[in-house]
């Protein structure tokens, strides 16, 4: 205390003068209507300067959060791009009683919430692939066989075998499932084998990686009496129902005709480009598990990972 009486006493001038400069700004401002004017503009200004550079400051530090409700709203955005396997199907059987004629007019004038298919009353509207937005957190590209590492796992609903898209296009599969954490086999993977076709004609092949060049692969079994154009862009079948059809896979770059071969080598440039990769998409499939059990009844046997069409 007597430290603070020293200082206030030794600087009692400046303190004083310091004092009577606030009082007679204020008086000024307050009397004055033009010095009032421009004393708020001023410090409008430099108010909104410092609230600005707060809010940058503060926003910087929410941009793992706001990525994260972006992932999530791009989700459920590009969830409606994929209509489930019942959009635009005509129901066999309406649920209802035959001895109801009013109730079937009524139903028939009107769409239905549901169809009897197969004796199998399933939703019109059920969306059949749910996608789970997930943020990779581990990639490797330099391996003959490459994995990705997702920061989601069963407690979000994952499970092997799902389908993974990027918001430029297909990505991988998932092989391994922890509570939390996803590993997915690459498209960059030597056994990693994707059902596709080109778009402009409706040609069928397979994509598989040529095992050095992150940005391109081999669109096999394309028969050499196809025309080709380079450019044509390369999208998922459908044959699998790992994968929504029409899903961008990439675009072909080079093809040649070889002589000891009946298809032709089509090199096609990925459209992930996976050295950049941080949001992905988990795509569920739900028709998929009744899919393969009445493929396993017939014994269609799969080629590769993804499949032969």
């Amino acid at each position: 205390m007597r430290n603070l009486f020293t200082f206030l006493f030794r600087y009692r001038g400046m303190l004083v003068f310091g004092l009577l400069e606030v009082l007679s700004l204020t008086l000024l401002v307050r009397n004055s209507s033009y010095h009032g004017a421009a004393f708020f503009n001023s410090s409008n200004a430099y108010v909104g300067q410092v609230l600005d550079l707060r809010t940058r400051i503060y926003g910087y530090f929410r941009l793992v959060q706001v990525n994260q409700e972006l992932v999530a709203e791009n989700a459920a955005l590009r969830q409606q791009l994929y209509p489930a396997d019942t959009t635009n199907r005509v129901a066999a059987v309406l649920p209802v009683s035959p001895d109801s004629a009013a109730q079937a007019r009524l139903l028939l004038s009107a769409r239905p919430d549901s169809l009897l298919l197969g004796f199998r009353q399933i939703p019109a509207h059920d969306p059949g692939y749910p996608l789970i937005p997930a943020r990779v957190i581990n990639n490797s590209l330099r391996n003959v066989d490459n994995y990705l590492t997702l920061n989601v796992g069963t407690r979000d609903g994952v499970k092997p075998g799902m389908g993974v898209l990027a918001a430029a296009g297909v990505v991988g599969r998932v092989k391994v499932t922890s509570e939390h954490y996803a590993t997915v086999t690459s498209v960059l993977h030597s056994k990693t084998s994707i059902s596709a076709k080109i778009q402009r004609d409706g040609t069928f092949g397979s994509i598989r990686w040529l095992g050095d060049d992150p940005t391109h692969a081999l669109l096999d079994y394309i028969p050499r009496q196809n025309k080709l154009v380079r450019g044509d862009t390369v999208v998922t079948s459908g044959y699998n129902a790992i994968f929504p059809e029409g899903v961008r896979i990439g675009t072909i770059d080079s093809f040649v005709k070889e002589a000891d071969k009946n298809f032709w080598t089509v090199r096609v440039r990925l459209a992930v480009d996976f050295t950049k990769l941080t949001y992905v998409y988990v795509v569920t499939s739900r028709p998929k598990m009744e899919r393969d059990t009445v493929e396993a009844r017939a014994g269609v046997k799969p080629e590769g990972e993804e499949g032969r069409p």
